[in-house]
């Protein structure tokens, strides 16, 4: 991702984009998260959310969060600042072993100072164009493989309208299977 710094790669990490949705001119998207991190200082591993144009080209870098032990998580060290609006504004690490089982076997432990979540940070951002966009959280285990992170979503919405993270096409075709389903019942064969 452009704009990522400081020493160390990406190892290995997860993407979840939304399914693609509307919105027009100062339409505000909203949502929370909390970033979970086992993974302490000297592996600044990171998590951003980005809103991507219908081509999947970036139109804006939400936010980054970075595992650090002193100071605000968001924005991460030598990562961009962020373009939606914080609440709170400043976002420290809340100490501790994180217990959270998507971390997996990293859960209830720690690797050094600095681990821990930030709690429930609230954005929003205001659209700038009328367009079809997806939204794009990622996280990113940095320079190893060992003591996960995560990032917990919540109410994604457009205009306090929820935006689903399964796309309209599937959905219809969930539903259109399950109607299927539900008449081969009613008719045996």
């Amino acid at each position: 991702m452009a704009g990522v710094g400081g020493s160390g790669s990406p190892q290995n990490g997860s993407v979840l984009r939304f399914g693609l949705f509307n919105a027009g001119v100062d339409d505000v998207l909203s949502f929370s998260f909390n970033y979970i991190t086992s993974d302490c200082s000297g592996y600044g591993d990171c998590a951003w959310a980005r809103l991507l144009d219908s081509s999947a080209n970036q139109v804006a870098l939400l936010f980054t969060a970075r595992t650090t032990p002193n100071g605000s998580v968001v924005p991460g060290f030598s990562m961009p600042a962020p373009s939606v609006t914080l609440d709170p504004l400043t976002v420290p690490i809340i100490s501790g072993a994180p217990v959270w089982s998507p971390l997996g076997s990293s859960s209830g432990t720690r690797f050094n100072a600095g681990c821990g979540y930030t709690g429930w940070v609230n954005t929003s951002f205001s659209i700038a164009n009328t367009g079809s966009y997806f939204l794009e959280f990622g996280v990113v285990n940095w320079s190893d493989n060992n003591f996960q992170s995560g990032l917990a979503i919540d109410a994604v919405t457009i205009n306090g309208t929820p935006v689903g993270p399964v796309s309209a096409p599937f959905t219809l075709l969930l539903l259109s299977s399950g109607l299927l389903l539900l008449r081969r019942r009613r008719n045996p064969l």
